[in-house]
């Protein structure tokens, strides 16, 4: 299914600038908007605005130049028109930052779904949908709803028509918590505001327990020594990719500190290199190779550990607890695959969990009694995950 991404940029301001063009960061709003479309997958990135000033038009061209397939569209019928048939529609509302964590939530979601967030005085700026929900901005639309709102709107507003078509259709709702709630950007909003946003933002998206509670101090310190750095985000991902493939390989020597180390050494690079990427307003690609990657180069490891094991003294008990401990891992992700935050999830097995876990068992020496609890670690998180899954399921 192909992704594609709608974002409005008609509204003006008291001083009858448009809101799309508010600074952030030294670039604008739209610009912001669409590099986070790119980023999860969405092209054609289809602007729609009644007319073109020339800073929009710079905006467009720079954007462009980075790669980034933006189309400008002057009404819902030629909007339509850009996408194919059957394609998925990232909606993004006009004067909205959000997070990049909340996108790629949303996108991932993968059927017809809408961010809110509480109808409460904290929000009163975002859009209504009801006596309890306001919109955040952000909804995953299909092509056909969209045709067929264009046709029949006449002088409406695409936006809010498009939104409450496909809520009446059964999208499913998607809340924000608070850390991502996104920026808006008005004519008084503070471009630091906005940084801060971000940071808030990002570190509150973690989803494991060492990113949580142990790396923050790391990742915090490691940011701003790079912030001005020609150090490219991609250059970091790609680092801890390599130091968890030479950590697989030493395990298979019996260099297990040296690959301990390693792996402690790369479990915050890819947290690092998304802050970076956030406050450089470059959003990292859903897509990305190397942090595809990242997930079975750390059951390389594993696996290499298991193998070192097996053939000094684990026996063939310690090949198959590695084993298990990445089929229940990946069971584990592939049932939690688009259900959003879960309650617990903070707790549940991981990439970086399996690394800190290591550390007391090898200052003691307990290479391959490592391995069973790992096992027991990554079966118990999976079906904690099963069972929350089919409860709300059947409720």
């Amino acid at each position: 299914m192909t992704l594609g991404a709608l974002i409005g940029a008609y509204q003006e301001d008291s001083a009858g600038s448009l809101a799309a063009l508010q600074p952030l960061a030294g670039r604008t709003l739209i610009e912001y908007q669409a590099r986070c479309a790119a980023a999860a997958g969405a092209a054609p990135v289809v602007v729609l605005v009644e007319t073109v000033p020339v800073a929009l038009a710079t905006a467009f061209e720079r954007l462009r130049a980075e790669g980034v397939s933006v189309v400008p569209v002057t009404d819902g019928n030629e909007a339509a028109s850009r996408f194919e048939p059957h394609a998925h529609i990232l909606q993004m509302a006009d004067g909205i930052a959000p997070a990049m964590a909340l996108v790629e939530r949303v996108v991932t979601t993968g059927e017809r779904c809408v961010a809110t967030v509480p109808d409460d005085e904290a929000h009163h700026q975002f859009e209504r949908i009801d006596n309890e929900h306001r919109w955040a901005g952000l909804a995953l639309v299909d092509a056909a709803t969209l045709s067929s709102t264009a046709a029949m709107l006449g002088d409406w507003d695409l936006q809010s028509t498009l939104l409450r078509r496909t809520i009446q259709a059964g999208a499913v709702p998607i809340p924000v918590s608070e850390g991502l709630t996104p920026f808006l950007v008005t004519q008084s909003a503070d471009p630091q505001a906005f940084d801060r946003h971000l940071l808030l933002a990002s570190r509150r998206a973690r989803r494991d327990w060492p990113s949580r509670y142990v790396f923050p101090i790391v990742e915090d310190f490691s940011t701003e020594q790079l912030m001005r750095s020609p150090v490219r985000p991609s250059w970091l991902m790609t680092g801890a990719l390599v130091l968890t493939l030479a950590a697989a390989l030493s395990f298979t020597r019996g260099w297990h500190w040296p690959s301990l180390a390693m792996l402690l050494i790369a479990s915050p690079l890819d947290l690092v290199a998304e802050r970076l990427s956030q406050l450089r307003m470059q959003p990292l690609p859903t897509g990305l190779w190397t942090r595809r990657l990242l997930w079975p180069a750390g059951g390389l490891a594993l696996l290499g550990l298991g193998w070192f094991e097996a053939r000094h003294g684990g026996g063939w008990g310690a090949m198959a607890s590695a084993l298990a401990a990445i089929a229940f891992a990946e069971a584990q992700r592939l049932e939690g695959l688009g259900r959003g935050a879960l309650p617990f999830e903070t707790w549940l097995f991981g990439w970086r969990p399996a690394v800190l876990a290591a550390v007391p068992f090898a200052a003691f020496g307990w290479w391959t009694a490592l391995l069973p609890f790992l096992a027991v670690y990554a079966a118990a998180s999976f079906f904690l995950v099963q069972h929350w899954v089919h409860r709300v399921q059947h409720n």
